[in-house]
């Protein structure tokens, strides 16, 4: 369904922190304006006041994607309706931009920006565009990165389902991650390994010495004699 693309919203809000880095980038106004990208006209209804309300949509966000993360489908679906039913949405018939080799509009399906505030009408754009994603793709298609310790949320449209990062960096650096873990564990098998040959080796070797120092040094026995004196 088209009106899928409009999940990016949420993840665009999602990966504006990063909490295993500390890092936080909806810090302004100005950040929350930047996320509407093309849309300006709401982008111009932000204020200051929307910094702190788009931060708490976030964490409720968020806390989809952990929940679909972490296989618990009906946790995930339960948070975004609670979302879906705080910020309704308006969808409208549109045709806007886009035309026909006749110059005829092109209709497609288009959700209107709540009017009251900033939030409002990009929370109910995100829990929509995301609603749609998870009912159209299933709620496994909403992942956290697999590379720590970036956990940023993705939408996997892979088509075996195998999408585990967020980008193709953290691919690589998961990777790269990876192989050097294995060398290390070969390394320290090879170590162990020939530590323990070493040791059977100094083993062998003593007990080889102790045992020809016991020939070698093997107490004689004198020939007894008779009372007499005499040898029998």
């Amino acid at each position: 369904m088209e009106l899928a693309y409009y999940s990016d919203y949420a993840v665009r809000l999602v990966n504006t922190e990063e909490p295993a880095r500390g890092k936080d980038t909806l810090t302004s106004v100005e950040a929350v304006r930047d996320l509407f990208g093309g849309n300006q006209s709401a982008a111009r209804r932000a204020t200051d006041a929307d910094v702190t309300r788009f931060r708490s949509v976030r964490g409720r966000l968020r806390s989809v994607f952990e929940a679909a993360d972490g296989g618990d489908e009906t946790l995930a679906v339960d948070l975004l309706n609670s979302l879906l039913l705080e910020f309704p949405v308006s969808p409208q018939i549109s045709g806007h931009d886009f035309r026909d080799d006749d110059g005829r509009p092109l209709w497609h399906m288009h959700l209107a920006d709540h009017p009251s505030n900033a939030t409002a009408g990009y929370a109910a754009i995100a829990a929509m565009g995301l609603a749609f994603h998870l009912t159209e793709y299933g709620v496994d298609r909403l992942g956290l990165c697999e590379a720590a310790p970036c956990r940023n949320a993705y939408l996997d449209t892979s088509t075996n389902r195998s999408r585990r990062y967020c980008s193709d960096r953290c691919a690589t650096r998961a990777n790269v991650a990876a192989y050097r873990a294995r060398k290390r564990l070969e390394a320290d098998r090879s170590e162990n390994t020939g530590r323990a040959e070493d040791s059977a080796q100094a083993s062998t070797a003593s007990g080889e010495r102790r045992s020809g120092s016991r020939g070698r040094y093997r107490k004689r026995t004198r020939p007894s004699t008779s009372s007499s004196g005499t040898t029998p």
